[in-house]
């Protein structure tokens, strides 16, 4: 279906029809983002694979609003207020034949029943129920409430308190001490009256049968100070397994004041903590109801436990030190995955300082581990699939002896499959390429997953066997392919896209070669009115030998002046050569501006991107601003020398690790570089965050020459060209204190070349589209002023 419409834009005092877009100017493409028309997003599917939810805008209303299809009626339309409040919630868990679900929803739990389609409420309290499961023998459910563990027969209706966690046991709270006085009032007492003793004598005699007549209670389990988490029975009811995290000592957190208030005060919003700070750490327990005792995960004979991490060599003397303490490492342990008939349980351990990921067979009945699977990596474990900070592990059964999980072992995050019984391991897929998301088929026999098999920059759907094979591409549709799978797995629905087309929805029967059909038609006729350019996707060889991919945009007619561009996307672990449509739209579309404008713009993914593997994802260990800054040099070389481009007017600009990046260009790449625009840019990495920066630079008081080679503030002396810094007042992410002090250091050095356009109501990710244009007018301005000559 197709809406047509006219509609009178009024933005910067700019006006145009909604019809017609015309010559892109920075005023039209940096408008709110609904001029475009609104991508379906959230799509997922109803419990009984009837329909498919959507969150959509054609009609360009205040808020996106809840769309649904079905697979024989596949015209969107709009679900009710009836329809919303009877949706039964995406997440909780099945029973093993899915015919119940359990979920909770408002701090209740409830009950879906599949083929009736009836929810029973279990539970209606002012206390907050949450994460519902069944119990091994699906009799009854089990869920969390106040720290505590409660079991509900599901048949009867009883309700049993599997644990008793409190701050200290009765024993721990010993009543005030008499005081001298009060001792020896006491004592006179007892000593002038019969009555006295004959009370006392009552009473110990009245307290000891109290005490024979007494229920045995449930044990006392004190966690103090810590704070209790990831409780969880096992599914015979014996084990109770949690993990009690000491939170670290209290670090000093940033402040962003925030200047335009509706107060008319300045307001300061607290802020995190920087990279170094001290972290919390956690210990695992395991509460054997049948002996009514309590033990720890043993961690002491992890393989490596004790492991130095080996950059610490070019630090002699700590090295020394750390070898005389001989310490274990600061360990993570999740909750146990447990084998389908209870027999089996599987940890995932995680080494704090992120360089290993254990997977370990837990004897539940000793707290011992036996290892399954090491994965070790001297920068840091992650890559799609692995676990630590950049992402989820992907861990499950197979079946009741055989647990699958990833690793980057071979360079590319692949499927492994571990007997449990026998230890061995066996790898499922392989190849140059990398498995980005996994799922399991309910009858447990096929794997499905998204991988880039094709080519790095293009994305399909796969299905294997369980114990493994050749994969089967399910999708057909070169692009990138997001997947939801139907809960029948009869139905695939589709969010798909092109370089120059939008998101859109698709319906495709689960069966390769099928035909995905489109559900939804988003983009305006004023959007589709200009000829978007299908960026060309090309690689070159960096000066280390490896494939670097870059998107290429030529111009039709070069300004004499043969300019060009390049533009670095943010976050380092992040892909933007691709077939899909970029998460950077509002780029995209400047890009195709600057191109219509006579420049060549090259956008690369850099050492440090995603989907390339192990090798270029932790190319940037200790050194950020090394290789990533170099694959834009060459890219640049390979502009000249091929392209036509001139090497005296050659331009960049980024945002966030794109912006730190312009930075590191600007002051050390200054024959190569003109100018540079540095967006909302990290200046010291020191001052940034713990989770991202500690993976890649270690900290800050243990490994300094990493921080040291890798934040520009330390190279601003090498400014020559023009350098335009861009930064939101009220960042949360990159606090406007990093701009600040660069702009400090530049001041003492005497720097002219420079300046600085705050934006005093932005946080990291800008949100006002007067913010945009504003950024982008200024942007556009040095290149015209820098890179041509006006």
């Amino acid at each position: 279906m197709k809406i047509r419409f006219t509609l009178l834009l009024i933005c910067f005092g700019f006006a145009a029809t909604a019809q017609t877009l015309g010559p892109l100017t920075v005023e039209k493409i940096m408008r709110d983002p609904k001029w475009m028309g609104t991508s379906p997003s959230n799509i997922r599917w109803s419990d009984d694979s009837k329909k498919i939810y959507f969150n959509w805008n054609p009609n360009k209303t205040e808020r996106d609003e809840l769309f649904f299809i079905t697979t024989n009626n596949t015209k969107p339309q709009k679900a009710g207020t009836i329809e919303r409040r009877d949706m039964v919630p995406e997440n909780g868990k099945w029973n093993k034949a899915r015919t119940l679900k359990t979920y909770e929803e408002d701090g209740d739990i409830y009950v879906w029943r599949a083929g009736s389609g009836k929810i029973v409420q279990l539970t209606h309290t002012t206390g907050r129920e949450s994460n519902p499961t069944f119990t091994g023998d699906e009799g009854s459910i089990v869920y969390t409430c106040d720290n505590n563990l409660y079991q509900l027969k599901i048949s009867k209706g009883e309700l049993t308190q599997l644990t008793n966690f409190v701050k200290a046991t009765s024993a721990e709270k010993k009543p005030a001490k008499d005081t001298e006085q009060a001792r020896w009032l006491k004592k006179q007492q007892a000593e002038m009256f019969d009555i006295v003793k004959v009370n006392d004598k009552d009473r110990k005699l009245d307290s000891a049968e109290r005490a024979q007549d007494k229920p045995v209670k449930l044990k006392e389990i004190a966690f103090g100070d810590k704070r209790l988490n990831g409780v969880q029975l096992s599914p015979d009811g014996r084990y109770i397994t949690y993990r009690l995290i000491k939170e670290a000592e209290v670090a000093r957190a940033g402040i962003v004041p925030n200047y335009v208030t509706s107060s008319g005060y300045t307001e300061d919003i607290p802020n995190r903590t920087k990279v170094g700070a001290p972290q919390a750490t956690s210990e695992s327990f395991i509460f054997d109801t049948q002996r009514d005792t309590v033990y720890a995960i043993a961690t002491k004979d992890i393989p490596g436990i004790k492991d130095i991490p080996a950059f610490y060599s070019d630090y002699p003397k700590e090295l020394e030190a750390l070898k005389k303490a001989n310490a274990d490492r600061k360990v993570d342990i999740t909750a146990p995955y447990w084998s389908p008939d209870g027999k089996y349980a599987v940890v995932n351990v995680e080494s704090q300082d992120n360089k290993d990921r254990w997977l370990m067979k837990l004897d539940t009945a000793t707290g011992k581990l036996t290892l399954l699977d090491r994965q070790h990596d001297d920068a840091w474990i992650g890559g799609p699939g692995t676990g630590g900070f950049f992402a989820d592990g992907s861990l499950g059964w197979a079946d009741n002896t055989h647990f699958y999980f990833q690793s980057e072992a071979s360079g590319y995050s692949h499927l492994y499959m571990a007997d449990v019984m026998s230890g061995k391991k066996k790898q499922l897929t392989s190849g140059k390429w990398e498995v980005q998301t996994l799922h399991l088929s309910n009858d447990k026999k096929t794997f499905y997953f998204t991988a880039n098999i094709e080519h790095p920059g293009v994305k399909h759907f796969y299905r294997i066997p369980v114990t493994g094979g050749a994969p089967v591409k399910i999708t057909s549709m070169k692009g990138g392919n997001e997947i939801d799978l139907s809960p029948d797995e009869k139905w695939l629905a589709i969010r798909y896209s092109y370089s120059n087309k939008p998101w859109e929805l698709y319906v495709q029967p689960n069966k390769p070669g099928a035909k995905a059909v489109q559900v939804t038609n988003s983009v305006t006729e004023e959007f589709k009115s200009y000829p978007w350019k299908e960026p060309e996707v090309i690689s070159f060889k960096n000066r280390y030998g490896k494939d670097i991919y870059a998107r290429l945009y030529q111009p039709k007619n070069p300004d004499p002046a043969k300019p060009a561009v390049v533009f670095v996307h943010g976050a380092g672990y992040l892909q933007n050569v691709h077939y899909w449509w970029s998460s950077y739209f509002r780029e995209y579309m400047f890009n195709n501006m600057l191109v219509d404008n006579g420049y060549t713009v090259m956008d690369i993914d850099y050492t440090a991107s995603s989907g390339y593997g192990r090798d270029i994802r932790t190319g940037i260990y200790r050194h950020m601003g090394g290789a990533d800054l170099t694959d834009q040099v060459d890219g640049v070389k390979l502009l000249v020398e091929k392209y036509g481009v001139n090497p005296k007017h050659v331009g960049l600009y980024g945002g966030s690790y794109g912006g730190f990046i312009t930075l590191m260009a600007m002051f050390t790449q200054q024959d190569v570089f003109a100018s540079g625009a540095a967006l909302r840019s990290v200046t010291d990495w020191a001052h940034y965050n713990h989770g991202y920066t500690s993976n890649i630079l270690n900290e800050p008081f243990n490994d300094e020459k990493a921080y040291r080679q890798s934040s520009p503030i330390y190279f601003a002396d090498g400014l020559k060209g023009r350098l335009l810094m861009l930064h939101g007042m009220v960042d949360q992410n990159v606090n406007f204190q990093d701009i600040v002090r660069l702009s400090q250091r530049l001041i003492e050095l005497h720097k002219e070349n420079w300046e600085l356009a705050p934006f005093p109501v932005e946080d990291h990710g800008f949100v006002q589209p007067s913010s945009w244009a504003d950024e982008y007018k200024r942007i556009y301005k040095l290149f015209e002023e820098t890179l041509k000559g006006k």
